[in-house]
């Protein structure tokens, strides 16, 4: 069997009070749209067609890496207007399924069981029973239970709003004659628009029996209309993925504190402390432990690694046993071996930190290769941009860099060498040495401070 899914992706979404299309708006850091054609996806479709409108090719352009087809809505007149737009590019599918972009959080799961109740039907819709089904649809069914048609709320008589059960707008249908019914309905409603959930009357008209499936739960039917829907899909999703987290065995102090806007992959025993955000790729060894309000952004940290409070990693890798933080900044391409220490108010940039060397206070290194078994003193800084150009420092293994020293780039630190304390470095240190820039310390005799005269009333 062929399966075609059509996304409908259209509208504008007014109550967003936006001009970015709804479905391009971010959940857990990702656009609505590709939580769904990730879901789509799953499913092993033949072909996926996303139908889209309002912004023109923005949505196409943004989900270019998708493997799916568009179809331009061009006046959003409808959602069986929309579908009709998609249908002339699934001529060859024998089965459509119809979701929507703005629907985010229907689980595979559900959408097979679907699949599989319209089976031996031409007809299947995913229906649910909620405590308050206001705004939705309602299913109409007759006394022994078969659907016969369902009903816009706008539409409804005063009985049919008692009926608790509602049409969630997914379907799935043979293709042949879901392009017949969708060529016999009108737009004669409150909405002046084109309804899909008309089908299911021609389909009851020729005798076809319409199959339903229900949801596991009602977060996975929840469209997105405002911002505080989003919100409110937000945390669901975020719960979703730190219960995963707590499954595959990862601590979490508190599993509402956590967002997860990307990939994060853990291995034995980590544990993730209040506060912390995840973006794109990021992959946590066993052991690791990240303490409370930090940031990590497509970056791998190594066995036993612990990040304190109040770290940004992003885009580095860090090595096993190493200890990062508090208050610490590893910025895009910094690399630090096994037993690196980085602390307080330290800020990496393209740089590779040697196995067990130290910069724990107060300092800059960017653009640096620093050796094994270094220590970097307090208040250090590798002054590696000359206002136009950006410039080397290699300081080798075993060096000593005593506090408060500019290491002047392009510059080497030979192994074993000594900075001291407070001196600005422009030419290379050699091996073993002590290298002194320091003016020498004078006291004056006799010196006194000013002091001001006392003022006269």
């Amino acid at each position: 069997m062929k399966l075609g899914i059509v996304v409908l992706a259209a509208g504008q979404g007014k109550r967003m009070y936006s001009r970015l299309p709804k479905v391009l708006h971010p959940l857990a850091g990702r656009p609505l749209l590709a939580h769904v054609l990730d879901t789509a996806q799953t499913l092993g479709p033949t072909r996926t067609c996303v139908v889209y409108g309002y912004g023109g090719d923005l949505v196409p352009r943004r989900m270019a890496d998708y493997d799916c087809i568009w179809a331009q809505q061009a006046k959003q007149l409808g959602t069986g207007h929309a579908v009709m737009q998609a249908l002339p590019r699934m001529q060859d599918m024998d089965r459509i399924l119809v979701l929507y972009g703005d629907v985010p959080l229907t689980r595979p799961a559900t959408l097979r069981r679907l699949i599989d109740a319209a089976a031996e039907t031409d007809l299947g819709i995913l229906t649910a029973v909620i405590e308050d089904p206001t705004g939705y649809g309602r299913i109409v069914r007759d006394e022994s239970g078969r659907v016969l048609r369902s009903v816009e709320h706008k539409d409804a008589t005063a009985a049919e709003l008692r009926i608790d059960e509602v049409n969630t707008g997914f379907l799935v249908a043979d293709r042949v004659r879901l392009d017949s019914w969708l060529a016999g309905i009108g737009n004669r409603n409150t909405q002046g628009e084109y309804y899909l959930t008309d089908v299911f009357a021609s389909a009851v008209g020729e005798g076809v029996e319409i199959a339903t499936s229900q949801p596991q739960t009602r977060d996975e039917i929840c469209g997105i209309n405002d911002r505080g829907q989003l919100a409110a899909l937000e945390r669901i999703l975020q719960r979703r993925q730190a219960e995963d987290l707590m499954r595959s065995g990862v601590t979490l102090a508190d599993p509402a504190r956590l967002d997860i806007r990307g990939q994060l992959r853990t291995g034995e025993d980590v544990s993730i402390d209040v506060n912390v955000i995840i973006e794109g790729d990021v992959r946590l060894a066993a052991g690791v432990s990240i303490g409370p309000n930090c940031l990590l952004r497509d970056c791998t940290l190594g066995p036993g690694t612990q990040v304190f409070a109040n770290s940004i990693i992003e885009s580095a890798v860090v090595g096993a046993e190493a200890r990062i933080g508090p208050f610490s900044r590893l910025r895009p391409e910094a690399k630090l071996a096994d037993h690196v220490h980085m602390g307080n108010f330290v800020e990496i940039k393209k740089s590779e930190i040697g196995k067990g060397s130290k910069v724990n206070h107060l300092t800059y290194v960017g653009d640096t290769r620093i050796g094994s078994d270094v220590n970097v003193g307090a208040g250090t800084i590798t002054c590696n941009y000359d206002g136009v150009n950006k410039h080397p420092t290699v300081i080798g293994d075993r060096a000593f860099i005593g506090s408060n020293a500019s290491l002047v780039a392009p510059v080497e630190i030979g192994e074993g060498a000594t900075v001291g304390a407070g001196s600005v470095v422009s030419r290379k240190v050699p091996t073993g040495k002590l290298t002194l820039t320091r003016a020498r310390q004078t006291t004056l005799e006799g010196w006194q401070r000013p002091s001001k005269k006392p003022k006269t009333s």
